[in-house]
């Protein structure tokens, strides 16, 4: 592949060459020119005009031979100047309609000069990117579009509900308690259910809109996972489900406390949503000279490779169905991961038919 140096140098060197060989064949193609014209008998010149040939002879006489090899080497020099400079800015040209192409939906594929095969196959992979990031885009705007419609249809079951019931609870005085009781709990439950909706709909407002910025100090990374597991535990006890955290010491780093509650809040909310039931979910915290490691281990189903690598989009639910009490956002982790970048970190995701692994690291400083 030709890049952008070699080309430069390509077309310097072949504009020396030409030069140099000007140079070696000039004077002797000149001198070969002199000797014709002066042993040339040009009576035929004078017979026609006296005056034309008294000039050409004038000009013999004065012009010796390496002012006309200069003149012709001048000449010849420019020409070729003439050519290297147009073939340089039709380059120019190539490149400037070649780039009017790189948003055209209609041209798939952009072809140049092969001297420019480096800078085709960079502009096509320009192209190509951009495109997709283009449909990524639209993809992304669609399913949150798509989302907003749902949630705010959802919304309606769980109000519709507390209405009805709460209507019923203002209107019969006389409602037997442990009836009234039921009723309370289901219009209670309604309307935690409820607060998720709305709070799913204020993620996907601050994800657009909020530049997330970082306020480090120093955290002890065990205590807040431990009070992160703390505030867990109302569903845990509801669903017969455990944390276990596994710890060789207490680990500090230098990050933002409130960015990282809300990753590992996410991703253990995540963890007890698809676990099996009655299923203990494993904590590990390790470090290392310049890391901090936390793998978050729940007992479930398998998640397929192609879901998998998609985990960390936003807006994408790993369970798609409407009417699932698992399915929110899909941005819980996907903003896990901007923030866990933003520390200079790094999550990814496993899976098998036996677990599923989130390994989330992190530097200490």
């Amino acid at each position: 592949m030709i890049n952008n140096d070699r080309l430069f140098k390509q077309t310097f060197l072949n504009f020396i060459g030409k030069v140099v060989i000007a140079t070696i064949f000039i004077p002797l193609i000149s001198y070969i020119f002199i000797v014709i014209i002066s042993r040339a008998d040009f009576q035929w010149l004078y017979d026609i005009s006296p005056v034309i040939y008294r000039f050409c002879t004038n000009i013999l006489n004065v012009f010796n031979m390496l002012v006309i090899i200069i003149v012709i080497w001048t000449i010849t020099v420019l020409i070729l100047l003439y050519k290297m400079l147009k073939r340089i800015f039709s380059y120019i040209t190539t490149l400037s309609n070649a780039s009017d192409n790189l948003m055209n939906k209609d041209v798939e594929y952009i072809e140049l000069p092969p001297e420019l095969e480096y800078i085709q196959n960079k502009m096509n992979i320009l192209k190509r990117e951009a495109l997709k990031n283009e449909r990524l885009a639209r993809e992304s705007e669609q399913k949150k579009d798509d989302l907003i419609v749902y949630l705010a249809h959802d919304i309606k079951t769980p109000l519709t509900s507390m209405i009805g019931y709460l209507s019923i609870l203002y209107e019969i005085d006389d409602m037997p308690k442990k009836k009234r009781k039921k009723y309370i709990n289901i219009a209670l439950d309604k309307s935690f259910r409820l607060e998720e909706l709305i709070n799913e709909l204020f993620d996907i407002a601050r994800f657009n809109s909020e530049k997330i910025v970082l306020e480090k100090e120093n955290l002890n990374l065990n205590l807040m996972i431990e009070q992160i597991i703390d505030d867990f535990y109302p569903l845990l006890n509801e669903l017969n489900k455990k944390i276990d955290i596994n710890s060789e010491e207490s680990t500090n780093i230098f990050a933002d406390p409130d960015k990282l509650s809300r990753v590992f809040t996410n991703i253990i909310k995540n963890a007890i949503n698809y676990s099996r039931e009655k299923s203990n979910i494993t904590i590990n915290i390790r470090k290392n000279d310049a890391n901090v490691i936390i793998d978050i281990i729940n007992k479930g189903k398998q998640i397929p490779k192609e879901k998998l690598d998609r985990l960390f989009e936003k807006f994408y639910r790993l369970d798609s169905s409407r009417t699932s009490k698992t399915g929110g956002s899909g941005l819980g982790l996907a903003i896990a991961k901007d923030i866990v970048e933003l520390h200079n970190g790094i999550i990814t995701a496993e899976s098998n038919k036996e677990e599923t692994i989130f390994h989330v690291e992190l530097p200490i400083e």
